[in-house]
């Protein structure tokens, strides 16, 4: 038996089927994707711990000293690398962060190599002063921070090619949605806006199910009914199961499902419907023999405001020093271009609901808001209900435009990170007339602080609904992370430096 593919290039690509026990299955990317991983890993810590060897004792054979019982001996320090260098691929494996499972999306496999590299450097540092071993303390301490931000690098460019591919429907986890018509729909719906998951739907079990239907709204066929799980994942191909509703399946049915996947290659997910909410939250704990899902409210705890606003301040400073000659230069090339106010000065919401004054330069014809209520009535074909944008707004200068372009006219909001009402990252600060449209869950959005960049800007900025804006901005506030702050800081460099969109 073999699998038919609508396309023949897709069939091209993924290389021939193999034929298995419950059906026929595409060809598994999972182990030559992890060997990639597992060379590039070991190609950069050869670099790094290498060449932080040579970087503080040049080429010559220096040794390290290991004091026992009033006897020193020592061994080379190419042995020494050789064994740092094994120890960190093998505690890479050891933490599992080349699963299939996390990479490609979220934050899990950056903390698991981070975590990984941080408990052997302490184990070493332990074992070093048990076994008083003289280690140079620079070759280590160039060795860590180097190998993690090495390896955290490739880690992301491995992510930016197998997100691409993801986008075409590759390098995915095959999925078979089961529950009822309205439960699949919304879950193939989120799957579908976030391909970098890594799931990719290929047909619908649902209780009414008719072969050759389609679900509403998409393209995913209806492969049959509940009781015909089997079935479908033969003719699909599917290695996964993800039960989107269990309102119509008898608890039995679900163990039943389970039961008949096949070990190692096939697996079960059950998908209720809470949606943004990240793992920190998430709590899985047997009672009764019952898996109960605890869901933790979202806190913020002291250390966390503390790390974040330190991490606001040395950034906010820094980029402001470094930054100071083209800040001068911007402010000059716009008091130059047009009449009117170097720094466009504006109310927006903050923290608890107060309001501050946000800073920009200005990129529009002096006292431009008064023109808004004439433009409002145009047709518009940027932003959305709430909010209000033109991609060609006439009130934008030649000088503005370009400047809006690559975000230049936000830097001095840097100013307002170090007053400390607005942070690097956070939600998008809104104007009071926006809020007043605002439904009563989204002021939850004020928990945090407003931020120069966030997950509205690096998703999707004036192409977003309000309901996709509300909900990447109360995502975040729920889920905040540290790490997740330095990977939207990262995708907005990105952004910024390969801009898709003009408007603002």
């Amino acid at each position: 038996m073999t699998t038919t593919f609508a396309d023949p290039q897709e069939a091209a690509e993924l290389g021939p089927t193999e034929r298995t026990p419950s059906g026929p299955a595409v060809k598994d990317w999972r182990p030559a994707y992890a060997k990639r991983l597992i060379v590039s890993d070991l190609v950069v810590l050869i670099v790094v711990v290498f060449g932080a060897q040579v970087i503080w004792f040049g080429l010559g054979n220096v040794d390290v000293a290991m004091r026992a019982d009033a006897r020193i001996s020592e061994f080379s320090y190419w042995l020494f690398s050789t064994g740092l260098v094994i120890a960190w691929m093998w505690v890479l494996r050891l933490i599992d962060s080349r699963s299939h499972r996390i990479v490609g999306n979220g934050t899990a496999e950056y903390r698991r190599v981070l975590d990984a590299s941080l408990r052997l450097f302490g184990f070493i540092a332990i074992l070093a002063f048990l076994f008083r071993v003289d280690v140079a303390r620079g070759f280590l301490l160039i060795s860590l921070p180097v190998g993690v931000v090495a390896l955290l690098i490739e880690r992301g460019l491995w992510r930016v090619w197998i997100n691409r591919r993801r986008r075409r429907g590759e390098y995915c986890a095959r999925v078979l949605l089961v529950g009822s018509q309205q439960s699949v729909t919304h879950i193939a719906n989120e799957l579908r806006r976030t391909p970098e998951a890594g799931y990719l739907v290929v047909g619908a079990c649902v209780p009414t199910g008719k072969i050759a239907d389609t679900i509403r709204g998409t393209t995913i066929p209806i492969m049959g009914t509940v009781d015909t799980v089997n079935r479908a994942l033969a003719v699909t191909g599917a290695d996964t199961v993800a039960v989107t509703s269990t309102d119509d399946l008898p608890p039995s049915k679900v163990k039943e499902i389970s039961w008949s996947l096949e070990a190692g290659r096939q697996h079960l997910v059950l998908a209720p419907s809470l949606v943004d909410i990240a793992g920190p939250r998430l709590h899985t704990r047997p009672v009764a023999g019952l898996p109960l899902i605890h869901v933790e409210t979202p806190r913020f705890s002291g250390g966390q405001l503390f790390a974040k606003r330190v991490v606001d301040l040395v950034l906010a400073v820094a980029g402001v020093v470094v930054l100071s000659p083209l800040l001068i230069t911007l402010a000059a090339v716009v008091r130059a271009s047009s009449p009117g106010p170097v720094l466009f000065k504006q109310r927006r919401i903050g923290l608890g609901g107060a309001e501050f004054t946000m800073l920009k330069f200005r990129t529009m014809v002096d006292k431009a808001e008064g023109l808004l209520p004439q433009l409002a009535g145009e047709r518009r074909d940027a932003g959305n209900e709430v909010l209000f944008k033109m991609r060609d707004d006439p009130r934008v200068t030649p000088i503005g435009r370009m400047m809006r372009k690559y975000s230049l006219d936000e830097l001095p909001q840097l100013l307002n990170v170090i007053a400390g009402s607005m942070s690097l990252v956070g939600p998008r600060p809104p104007l009071p007339n926006e809020v007043e449209k605002y439904a009563d869950h989204v002021h939850r959005r004020f928990l945090a602080k407003p931020g120069i960049t966030g997950a509205w800007q690096v998703g999707g900025r004036s192409t977003l609904s309000w309901e996709e804006s509300v909900r990447l901005d109360l995502s975040y506030v729920e889920n905040w992370s540290l790490l997740g702050d330095v990977l939207i800081l990262l995708k907005t460099v990105r952004a910024v430096v390969a801009p898709g969109s003009t408007a603002h």
